[in-house]
């Protein structure tokens, strides 16, 4: 029998993937997961939601790193 992989060794790799391959796979996981009940979403969400991957997936939409707008923001509001 095979050791199952290491979830911590997996999520290491995966950070260090470009944002937009890091999105991919946050979006491919999310979606694997087989949840109980269903969340009503309007269809105009529905829609923004596809619009915003579709812009991630095409590389129209820039992807920023967390740590990196929260200090742009420290250093932009803090006196």
């Amino acid at each position: 029998m095979s050791a199952k992989p290491d979830p911590k060794k997996i999520l290491d790799k995966a950070m260090q993937l470009e944002p937009t391959a890091r999105a991919f796979v946050a979006e491919t996981l999310l979606e694997s997961l087989d949840l109980d009940q269903d969340f009503a979403v309007s269809q105009e969400w529905l829609e923004e939601i596809r619009r915003r991957c579709a812009e991630i997936d095409s590389g129209k939409a820039a992807l920023l790193d967390s740590a990196m707008v929260i200090n742009e923001l420290r250093g932009k509001y803090t006196r």
